[in-house]
């Protein structure tokens, strides 16, 4: 009985040390300051890795309104109301909702924490583009929400997997892979997250560091760069370009279109991290889950 009592209050202490206090003033990734004079009981999130993170580390129950490509996990984001998007969003909505805290990101082309904060709302602005700053941002909203046990389990539980993931294709040669984010074709660089989490899974972005972390792609240093996988195209369109017909990845039919919660996994930088390198694995190495 005494040792569940102290263990209990082992606990306790250990809740009571990590809570945020308020006010809390933080620097999102627009350089701007932002304070938070108490603990947001109504949060707006424009951007689905958001969301995620949210409802993975217990702050769930804060969400008043999402964006609308918030889908996951379906049974919260359904019950929940959509306010547009980043580039779209509903402005009259969201200000209608009264949230204490907007959480959206930090594209100059969307300009939506700008618009947000000229309209009297405390805004974040961040997200993350590389596979550290994944953990950082998890951090980040932990802070924000009172939920810091929430991110730190979430953050080991993830890299707990990941590593574990990482471990399954270590040995195994690196394969050249092409990943598309769309036809234009935009790709993705070695330091982005999705570049990190392609060489994690054992292959090897054919994009140069110094395109940057998610670059539009001259078609032809696809073909000389001649991947040995292709992700996220089919193969019917890949045969279809100019070129393309001949490459390894082509011909040898390693050209694979994520099913859609693949996708999903893959551009959001958020929980699902693990469900995304599990899937380029999967198509990478194939033979590492046999």
């Amino acid at each position: 009985m005494r040792r569940s009592l102290l263990a209990l209050t082992a606990a306790a202490l250990a809740s009571q040390a990590a809570a945020t206090r308020y006010p809390l003033t933080v620097t999102d990734d627009l350089g701007r300051t932002v304070t938070l004079r108490a603990e947001p009981r109504r949060i707006i999130t424009m951007l689905p890795s958001h969301t995620e993170t949210l409802i993975a580390i217990g702050a769930g129950d804060k969400l008043v309104a999402v964006d609308r490509y918030s889908t996951y996990p379906k049974t919260a984001t359904d019950k929940l109301p959509k306010v547009g998007s980043a580039f779209t969003p509903n402005l009259e909505a969201i200000l209608a909702l009264k949230p204490d805290l907007v959480l959206a990101d930090e594209s100059a082309g969307s300009r939506l924490t700008e618009k947000l904060a000229a309209a009297g709302l405390t805004v974040y602005g961040g997200s993350a583009q590389t596979y550290n700053e994944v953990f950082e941002k998890i951090a980040v909203l932990g802070k924000l929400t009172n939920r810091e046990v929430g991110a730190t389990r979430l953050v080991t539980s993830m890299r707990t997997e990941l590593n574990a993931l990482q471990q399954s294709v270590l040995r195994l040669p690196k394969v050249s892979t092409y990943y598309e984010i769309d036809p234009s074709p935009y790709s993705v660089g070695p330091n982005s997250f999705i570049g990190t989490l392609i060489t994690k899974a054992g292959g090897a972005t054919i994009v140069p560091a110094r395109l940057g972390d998610f670059p539009k792609l001259d078609p032809e240093l696809i073909v000389k760069s001649n991947p040995q996988v292709m992700i996220g195209l089919s193969a019917a369109d890949a045969r279809t370009r100019p070129g393309w017909a001949g490459l390894r990845a082509v011909t040898t039919g390693r050209v694979y279109q994520p099913a859609q919660e693949e996708e999903d996994a893959l551009s959001r930088p958020g929980p699902r991290l693990p469900d995304a390198l599990r899937a380029l694995i999967r198509f990478i190495h194939p033979e590492a889950g046999k």
